[in-house]
């Protein structure tokens, strides 16, 4: 008989996020259990092995590796894995004894994904807390399942010579963890400890090492109401204790942060819960892996500092996902304000110097360590909406898992993104690999940082790009970069069909649908600024089928940072020379006759259809904000006043050619505030009748088309009240509603948007060609 009758060998490619995540031991240790002979290893493209054995055990072991379903007794793919694709090839029988994990294979291009940071998992919590453990207290603690990956990788394959550990040489101890099959720290490309890793310190404002315990030095001084800088995964954070008024106010004092609340750190989930109500998905992403700011509507009660975030009903929480974290939450046992170490508009710091000499002047004291930070990225903040996860910025966590399209990427392309809440994304194959949060392109640190990234995606993961999509606005220092590019094709991408184009690519549906762009500012193909559009929209193409009323903005951006200009401008367009006199205009006597002459159509102020304007105008008149101290601001005060009981709604008339008559809604607001009714039934009433207008367009709009799904994106549907509205209306109107859960609906989602329709135009063109 012969030995081989039955046996085969085959060669495996394993695609997805496959390296960083235990994903060779787990290879190695299911061929063991299958009796397999045969290697694995990492490449620039993923896992590859070659499996020699039985065929019906080689059939469950390529099974197994793509998670086919959990057997007794089986291994199962690391809970970070995300398995793609699991591809096979035949191959002469070898007759070779063992399974072994052999070195990478760093020749080819790189195109294999890096897995996010993710927060420490509940072993080497255990070690962290046991008093007789040689990791006891050690701030950085990680194995196969956690830790960082992002931000400390510089090339592919993933392994530590091409991390920033690789200036550490393994002690014996972590030397045999990782060279032990049956521990969880078996080729896990961080390990470290106390002996042969990074360093914790306190340093003071002038740099020197203070003595003692770091992490009980900075507990000491956050309870004597200090402020720390404490250096974590992606950049430095500034930290205070919550609770502490004095310390809160100076961190905003120092920071230059007045109104823009901050995030506050729980030491678990029970301290969140102390601060926040949470629904069960809430909770569940709150504890997830990626650990995000989870916004939530604040507790009664709740024992933080009014200047946490003032004048707000929500809360931004977090709990810990570093070591350093838990031991300085455990110490404390009281919430902590973690808000990012930078003066407001200035990228988050990451390195030692650059922090001491920007945050010496609002930090008392700082906690370093010589763990070098490859690419910064903020923490990220989520919303629940719904059960499901509606972003507000994808960052650490969650970067750089890309997201795979349904649609190929013919040529490689960069897509370049908006001027505010920046991202940038490269994109391949059918993989879109949209980058951390940058921030707004608006000073040469954050542009430095913006340029540094794009070269880093493309080396990391292979994109030479062929393509360059942009921004249609000319000013965009996003769009020079784009102009400043040799040997490209540039595709120029209007801000709200790329806005539309990001939420199909979220959905994986290319269209056509009704879309529905509510933002700020946006520069249209007439060149005149939009952000309440109403577009028949596919990925290649769309249609402006609609918009919000346009009226003036007078003094042009001066009326973005002081709302009540848009108020002006609003209440003349609606009653031209007659309108009544409102606390709004007494408020702001002094200029109130300038700015409704600049608002007059003589004047030449721009034009502007956008519903981030008209929130501005109603926050004004309903007496909310005058002046804003960061984007948004007023509009984000006027949902948090909205009465959530209330039920009534403004009228605003939709015009045959599909214009939403703002002025309607401001006429019903005034009367309102003339009648003496408060903020909360105004804000309410008008939120309540957007969304019926917005759904009373939608109507007509599929009367005309036949088009059944709307999908609503742009950063004003980040107001889960406006959303929570206006999704229940359509779907009542028997429309298929298609929402962002996996990038944000505002700016940081553009890039996504402008490199799908890209790839779109290319395909259209390859086809009319063939």
């Amino acid at each position: 008989m012969n030995v081989d009758e039955g046996r085969e060998r085959i060669r495996i490619r394993v695609e997805g996020i496959v390296q960083g995540v235990g994903f060779r031991p787990f290879v190695h240790e299911l061929a063991g259990t299958y009796g397999l002979s045969g290697f694995v290893g990492n490449d620039a493209s993923g896992v590859f092995a070659e499996a020699e054995g039985e065929a019906s055990a080689l059939a469950r072991f390529v099974g197994d590796l793509g998670g086919a379903g959990a057997r007794a007794g089986v291994p199962v793919p690391p809970s970070l894995a995300v398995v793609e694709r699991v591809l096979t090839e035949s191959l002469p029988l070898l007759g070779d004894r063992g399974f072994r994990i052999v070195p990478s294979d760093a020749s080819a291009p790189p195109a294999a994904l890096v897995p996010p940071d993710t927060a420490t998992c509940d072993d080497c919590l255990a070690e962290l807390r046991d008093p007789d453990g040689r990791r006891h207290g050690y701030a950085f603690t990680n194995c196969t399942r956690c830790g960082p990956r992002f931000t400390i990788v510089r090339n592919v394959p993933y392994d530590r010579d091409n991390t920033t550990m690789a200036e550490y040489a393994m002690c014996g101890a972590c030397a045999r963890e990782y060279g032990d099959e049956r521990d969880r720290r078996f080729h896990a490309q961080p390990v470290c400890c106390p002996d042969c890793g990074p360093r914790l310190r306190a340093v003071g404002p002038d740099g020197r090492e203070v003595p003692g315990d770091p992490v009980e030095t900075a507990a000491r001084w956050l309870l004597d109401g200090r402020i720390v800088a404490v250096k974590g995964l992606g950049g430095y954070h500034l930290a205070a204790l919550a609770g502490h008024p004095d310390a809160v106010a100076r961190l905003r004092s120092r920071k230059h942060r007045e109104h823009k609340p901050f995030a506050v750190l729980a030491p678990d989930l029970a301290g969140a819960r102390a601060l926040v109500h949470l629904d069960p998905a809430a909770e569940a992403l709150l504890a997830s892996p990626a650990r995000p700011i989870m916004l939530a509507e604040r507790r009664h009660g709740a024992r933080v500092a009014a200047a946490v975030a003032p004048g707000n009903r929500e809360l931004g929480v977090l709990l810990p996902y570093t070591p350093l974290h838990h031991l300085l939450a455990a110490r404390l046992a009281r919430p902590i304000v973690l808000t990012s170490g930078n003066v407001a508009d200035e990228p988050i710091a990451t390195r030692d110097g650059e922090a001491l000499a920007r945050l010496g002047p609002i930090a008392d004291g700082f906690v370093v360590h010589d763990r070098r930070i490859e690419t910064r990225a903020d923490d990220s903040v989520v919303r629940s909406f719904r059960g499901r996860t509606l972003p507000v910025r994808r960052s650490r966590g969650f970067v750089p898992s890309p997201l795979r399209t349904p649609w190929e990427f013919p040529r490689p392309v960069l897509a370049c993104g908006a001027e505010l809440k920046n991202t940038f994304c490269v994109a391949r194959a059918h993989h879109a690999f949209l980058s951390h949060h940058i921030g707004d392109l608006e000073n040469y640190e954050t542009l430095r940082s913006y340029q540094e990234g794009i070269d880093h995606f493309c080396r990391l993961f292979g994109v030479r790009p062929e393509v360059v999509a942009h921004d249609l606005h000319p000013e965009y220092l996003s769009t020079k970069y784009a102009h400043d590019l040799d040997g490209v094709e540039l595709v120029g991408v209007q801000h709200h069909h790329a806005h539309i184009a990001s939420c199909l690519a979220d959905n994986g549906t290319d269209g056509p649908v009704i879309g529905i762009a509510f933002d700020g500012l946006g520069f249209g193909d007439d060149g005149t600024l939009w952000g309440g559009e109403l577009l028949v929209a596919d990925l290649a193409g769309y249609r402006r089928a609609g918009h919000l009323e346009a009226v003036p903005m007078p003094g042009g951006a001066a009326a973005v940072r002081e709302p009540w200009r848009m108020a002006a401008s609003y209440l003349a367009a609606a009653f031209g020379g007659q309108a009544p006199w409102l606390p709004v205009a007494g408020r702001n006597r002094e200029r109130w006759a300038a700015v409704t002459a600049l608002a007059r159509p003589e004047a030449g102020a721009p034009r502007t259809s956008s519903a981030g304007r008209l929130f501005d105008a109603v926050a004004a008149i309903a007496g909310v904000r005058d002046a804003a101290g960061y984007e948004g601001q007023a509009a984000i005060e006027l949902q948090q006043a909205a009465d959530p009981h209330e039920r009534a709604a403004y009228r605003a008339t939709v015009t045959d050619d599909l214009v939403v008559r703002g002025t309607d809604l401001v006429r019903a607001a005034v009367d309102d505030v003339l009648a003496g009714a408060g903020a909360g039934a105004i804000a309410a009433r008008f939120h309540n009748g957007l969304a019926w207008a917005t759904v009373r367009a939608a109507r007509l709009l599929r009367d005309r088309t036949g088009l059944r799904t709307v999908a609503l994106s742009g950063g004003v549907f980040q107001n889960v009240l406006l959303l929570e509205r206006t999704v229940a209306g359509l779907e009542d109107s028997g429309f298929r509603v298609l929402t962002h859960s996996r990038v944000p609906p505002n700016d940081g989602g553009i890039a996504l948007g402008q490199a799908v329709v890209a790839a779109a135009r290319d395909r259209l063109a390859r086809d009319r060609r063939a």
